[in-house]
């Protein structure tokens, strides 16, 4: 939640070109200067409001007694008098609320000005200047009084400056703007965890990021939520639980001009989504093929053809002319701009995990440490079969692959342990694979498909040995299953007593190397590869280590103690996520560079494309971070997004109903609850209701702290009022319950109005205990967190300690209530099929000795926009009896009996909701009176004669850090109170219930705004536009030949120089395509396998790498003779031959790219074998020639263009 600020926000704004979201029940204003009044002359000393003019003369009537109390109020005015301990002169009135310094109000931004007021006997240097702000809930009109800048205090007792009327005391006494309410504030507001959240649009310690998809509401994502992306050239895809989706780079920067948007993604870069599939676990785009390939939950693989971009109309064309019919092509329906091509059943269980090799394979892995290959031979020849053969290519294709497990598999015995194959590595720079459980990693030969090593997270080789029964690891379910007695037949018991021996030692090694078995919390939670072929694990404990290319463990770094969720590696950086949100950005030695957060929600994905890295959080929230972050562009960005807010900012106004009532254990009657909630609900979109003592007895609370245990909740009288205030509210025709949580008698609830209902959503329920050792429900509090126009607002009911001397207990209760509540479970609903929903499982933990202790992090109340407590909370009138109270009651002399209240003198004192507001009571003690007895002689009655109090109490805190502050981006909810009072004429309870309206103000962004505003700079300022031309500058490199020659097992010596004296040079060697030459000497078709591998008999090494200014690197290129090629069948070999290469050519392609950008430049590079036997030294020099009058040797900037990788770059696009 620290980060939420960021997300909050969403739709609306006055950008250009931008519609306003239209609800019948907000009064839409986009954020503007307001034409407010402004007052050029001081005031006169009697120049002031009248009541404030009638308080001052009657200062001076007061007795001795009354001045030397520091906090004395009228009782005919209720205001409170502050003054100097000893002297007759007036202090300043100062409201107990956090003043912020001079510097923290200019970030509000509040342009209007107010006149001075002062008392007749104050004189003040004119050395110290005086600040005006506009007071009250509305911003639309100004009532003028002084703020004292000189107060910077955030203590409830009086200033010590001399006399001036405060900005704060003023609204108490005065109140706000016309129909709202004054208001109490309490002190301690502005320290720790009570301060109010920092919001702004432009967090000062982050990049701006390019908001692809801001933060959805969880409800409207259901069957959809995103669990991973991979970028292509040219677009961004995204795995969802009912298919896929892509957004093209070149539209990211425009509004869905005219296409309709899909539920909760209204804010989002429109995109393009498919008809809908079983979810999608893992996804692979292979720019080759031109496909990306998708695995899914029920073990199927499924290949999407990619959209050309309109520049690549001819390639179009050739696909719709001869092989328009083949499967390669693609199939889909018309218009669609989604074509699937082959699919096949791969697994019988959920596909985890999918990567393509160096050589153009496709490795997939599943549950139970199953992992198979699929030679892209055969994947090739089901492409190239017809729409009408697509049967013979799947069943071609299901059979074709090679069980890796029975490769390691030797008498029954395997060495590979039986964990899920959680990431698949291809390491094309040694042509290795890695395949990944949580503790264990395996090491193999993409070529020869042969397991070289097994190892554990520490580095450790692994002996243990996994029997490999061949219904689980073979996963061949033709196959009969073995009994258990056939199966501990099938092993000696030799074979049996070597594992046991082995595990056994193992667990010693483990015991000896740790001293526990703590590392079993430690898992591997990320895999990536940098350029320089080193490998990079991320593990559950925040710790993060180096392997070289042959699994030996280098070094091991840690700058968070928060669990890594992924790891992403480009040019000579590495970027790490984290469960927290954070984002941090390393170089190749494990420095920290920068890092900051980048969502308010775990980070499960990254993935690299058009020079941004592209950030997938959990919640479903996609941004794009430039590469070049954190650098000089981030300011100016920062900048000039600042300086256009305006055009991106939209303010609602909405209002909201909270209503309290202890009921005692009854039932209340249809008219009470109209009296309550039916007459004040007409005009609020949003209702909160909080009761308690629902149901109580020592019998009712065992069984709901017992059904608590198991995650259950509820009563037969919870349901009642459930349903019986949803009949009151109209519920399914104008408002619709969105949430509710019970705990034992405790409960909350929440309905919205239907029109607002599409801008309120990720509904999260709470509760504490309170009683009896905080095990039990009787006393705590249940609630409610939402989001409403994307600013997080809580709604907590409590329930505090009863009893007059009971002070310290209450004030303990709700420190324990505020710093624990934790909203981690979802709320029940009437329609509860979305309240579980989630969208990736994430692993949350840390080994504490790493990370801060629980107790050090910032409660979640804390981090909300506003937080309204409702309830009752039990603090009682002090120094009065029963007949005193009874009396002031009678007269309705409330502001005496507000001195006597406990809860407004904690309050005061900073011991209780601390920077919370409350506003003027008005109305009689609502405890305790006789039950179904009206009027106020109901009051108890009994021996006991309880005096009554304001036990049921409805306080907040919104946005503000001051009482004035301009809604904005800074402020984005500003309220005020139109009505607080209770209802005397509900006669169903010893308590009466009590209800607030608060009229919010809400700023948000509108996402589709800011996006134009992003796009307009990247391609109009001049300045950014210079720094991304040096970031993007691909440095000069120089190949020593174009044209190589293999015979027999030579090994040639492919040299690259980088010329440039400033930049690394990043590169990396692919295969364009194989082809050969035909007997009249013309070249046959050039194919390429998948991801532009090798063919199997060519090796390449170190085929990708960096190179230093002014350095050399030397690539090996080798031949190997006589390969054998292998044919599998349902993942056994069947048949094998020796594959002949003899007049072979292919087309190596050397791949360089800088640092800070994907911009790529390519060297051609033609390989040819010549079989030395039969060949000539004649033949030999007509092939050089040949090849020469092809192909054109490149040469330093000589650099050949490859089409379809000529890589969308985000800078260059220009905004609409």
């Amino acid at each position: 939640m620290a980060e939420r600020k960021e997300e909050d926000g969403g739709g609306g704004g006055g950008g250009d070109g931008c519609k306003d979201i239209t609800i019948p029940e907000l009064s839409g204003v986009h954020h503007q200067l307001r034409n407010m009044q402004f007052c050029s002359q001081s005031l006169g000393r009697d120049a002031v409001p009248g009541d404030a003019t009638s308080k001052r003369n009657d200062i001076s009537k007061l007795g001795i007694d009354q001045v030397s109390d520091p906090f004395y109020e009228d009782p005919a005015t209720g205001g409170i008098y502050a003054f100097n301990d000893g002297s007759n002169a007036a202090r300043s009135l100062s409201y107990p609320q956090f003043c912020p310094s001079l510097s923290q109000l200019s970030q509000h931004k509040c342009p209007n000005s107010v006149e001075d007021m002062r008392f007749s006997n104050l004189n003040f240097s004119s050395s110290v200047p005086t600040y005006y702000y506009p007071i009250g809930g509305s911003l639309d009109s100004v009532i003028p009084f002084p703020f004292d800048g000189r107060c910077d205090s955030d203590v409830c007792s009086i200033s010590e400056s001399e006399g001036i009327l405060t900005l704060d005391r003023a609204t108490s006494e005065f109140g706000g703007a016309p129909g709202t309410l004054p208001e109490f504030i309490g002190a301690g507001g502005g320290a720790g965890i009570f301060r109010v959240p920092v919001c702004t649009a432009m967090r000062p310690d982050r990049p701006p990021a390019l908001v692809v998809r801001p933060h959805p509401a969880r409800d409207t994502q259901l069957g959809s939520f995103l669990r991973t992306i991979v970028c292509t050239s040219s677009q961004l895809w995204a795995a969802q639980e009912s298919g896929l989706r892509f957004w093209k780079f070149s539209e990211l920067f425009e509004s869905w001009n005219g296409r309709p948007a899909k539920r909760g993604d209204e804010d989002s870069a429109p995109f393009y989504e498919s008809d809908c599939t079983s979810p999608v676990l893992c996804l692979v785009a292979d720019e080759a093929s031109g496909f990306v390939w998708s695995g899914h939950k029920d073990g199927k693989i499924r290949s999407w053809k990619i959209p050309k971009q309109e520049s690549e109309s001819s390639s179009k064309e050739e696909d719709e002319g001869i092989g328009a019919q083949t499967i390669g092509a693609g199939t889909g329906e018309p218009g669609s701009v989604f074509r699937e091509g082959l699919s096949w059943q791969a697994h019988r269980t959920p596909v985890i995990s999918m990567v393509i090799t160096s050589y153009g394979d496709l490795w997939t892995g599943s549950e139970g440490g199953v992992l198979k290959a699929w030679p892209w031979e055969s994947i090739s020849k089901s492409l190239s079969l017809t729409v009408e053969e697509r049967h013979m290519a799947t069943l071609l294709v299901e059979r074709s692959y090679i069980d890796l497990r029975s490769q390691a598999t030797v008498n029954g015995v395997c060495t590979l342990p039986a964990a899920d194959i959680k990431f698949l590595l291809s390491d094309n720079s040694k042509s290795k694979v890695w395949s990944a459980g949580s503790n264990t990693f395996a090491l193999w030969d993409s070529r020869k498909k042969e397991l070289l090593k097994i190892f554990n997270i520490d580095g450790q080789v692994e002996n243990r040995i996994d029997v490999a029964s061949q219904e689980i690891h073979e996963e061949d379910e033709t196959k009969a299953k073995l009994s258990k007695k056939e199966k501990s037949g099938s092993m000696s018991f030799f074979q049996r007593s070597r594992n046991a021996l082995m595990g056994a030692a193992d667990a010693v090694r483990r015991v000896t190397q740790k001293g526990t078995f703590t590392e079993d919390n430690r898992k591997t939670e990320a895999l990536a590869m940098t350029i320089d072929g080193m490998i990079w694990t991320g593990c559950s404990d925040g710790s993060i280590v180096r392997w070289d290319g042959n699994g030996n463990r280098q070094f091991e770094v840690q700058h968070d103690s928060s669990a890594i969720t992924s790891i992403c590696a480009f040019g000579t950086r590495l970027w790490v996520g984290y469960v927290s949100g954070n984002i941090h950005v390393l170089d190749l030695d494990g420095y920290l560079i920068g890092g900051w957060v980048a969502h308010c929600g775990p980070l499960i994905k990254m993935d690299i494309g058009a020079s941004y890295i592209f950030t997938l959080a959990n919640h479903g929230g996609i941004r794009g971070w430039s590469l070049t972050s954190p650098g000089p562009i981030d300011d100016i960005l920062r900048m000039e997004l600042s300086s256009k807010e305006l055009n991106y900012t939209k303010t609602e106004k909405i209002k909201i109903l909270a209503g309290t009532w202890n009921v005692g254990q009854e039932r209340a009657s249809h008219d009470s609850l109209i009296s309550w909630l039916g007459s004040a609900a007409t005009e609020v979109g949003l209702v909160v209701v909080g009761l308690q003592e629902v149901e109580m007895g020592a019998g009712f609370l065992a069984m709901a702290a017992a059904k608590e245990t198991v995650g259950l909740e509820g009563s037969n009288n919870g349901q009642w009022w459930l349903d019986t205030i949803g009949k009151t509210l109209d519920e399914g025709t104008s408002f619709e319950r969105v949430g509710s949580r019970q705990l034992a008698g405790l409960l909350i609830a929440a309905w919205v109005r239907k029109s607002l209902r599409p801008y309120v959503g990720d509904v999260d329920a709470a509760a504490v205990a309170c009683g009896f050792g905080r095990t039990i429900g009787n006393k705590g509090a249940v609630g409610l967190r939402m989001r409403v126009l994307d600013r997080v607002l809580c709604f907590v009911s409590c329930h505090f300690a009863a009893h007059l001397e009971a002070v310290s207990k209450r004030n303990s209760d709700f420190n324990h209530v505020y710093r624990n509540m934790s909203f981690t479970r979802p709320p029940v609903e009437q329609n509860s099929g979305s309240a579980g929903a989630t969208s990736v499982q994430v692993h949350r933990g840390g080994n504490s000795q790493s990370g801060a202790s629980q107790d050090d992090e910032k409660p979640e109340l804390s981090e909300a926009d506003m937080v309204i407590f409702l309830g009752d909370f039990n603090y009682r009138l002090f120094g009065v009896t029963y007949d005193e109270a009874r009396d002031m009651i009678s007269q309705r002399c409330f502001d005496w009996l507000r001195e006597k209240d406990q809860l407004r003198e904690e309050m005061k004192a900073g011991k209780v909701f601390q920077g919370m507001r409350e506003a003027q009571i008005r109305f009689p003690p609502t405890y305790k009176f006789e039950r179904h007895q009206p009027g106020l002689s109901a009051y108890d009655s009994s021996e006991k004669k309880r005096i009554p109090a304001w036990c049921d109490r409805i306080l907040y805190r919104d946005s503000r850090s001051i009482s004035v502050a301009e809604c904005s981006l800074e402020c984005p909810v500003v309220s005020s109170i139109s009505l607080y009072e209770s209802c005397m004429d509900v006669i169903d309870s010893d308590h009466k219930p009590v209800r607030c309206i608060f009229s919010l103000e809400i700023a948000h962004i509108d996402w589709i705004a800011w996006r134009q505003e992003f796009g307009k700079l990247l391609a109009t300022h001049e300045k950014i536009r210079s720094l991304l031309k040096e970031y993007s500058i691909v440095p000069e490199t120089i190949v020593s030949t174009n044209n190589i020659i293999l015979q027999n097992q030579d090994i040639s010596i492919l040299r690259i120089t980088n010329k440039c004296d400033e930049h690394d040079a990043c590169y990396e060697i692919i295969c364009e395509g194989q082809f050969t030459i035909k007997d009249d000497g013309s070249p046959s078709k050039i194919c390429a396998k998948g991801s532009f591998g090798f063919p199997n008999w060519l090796q390449v090494e170190p085929a990708a790498g960096i190179i230093k200014p002014g350095q050399i690197m030397e690539v090996a290129v080798h031949y190997e003779n006589f390969y054998t090629q292998e044919e599998f069948v349902d993942g056994m070999p069947h048949n094998c031959w020796c594959e002949d290469t003899r007049d072979k050519e292919l087309v190596l392609l050397v791949k360089v790219t800088g640092s800070y950008s994907t911009k790529s430049k390519y060297h051609r590079v033609n390989v040819r074998h010549f079989y030395s036997n039969k060949d000539s030294s004649n033949n030999i020099k007509k092939s050089f020639e040949r090849l020469e009058s092809n192909q054109n040797h490149l040469q330093r900037s000589e650099f050949a263009n490859f089409g379809s990788s000529d890589v969308v770059d985000l800078y260059h696009i220009h905004s609409p």
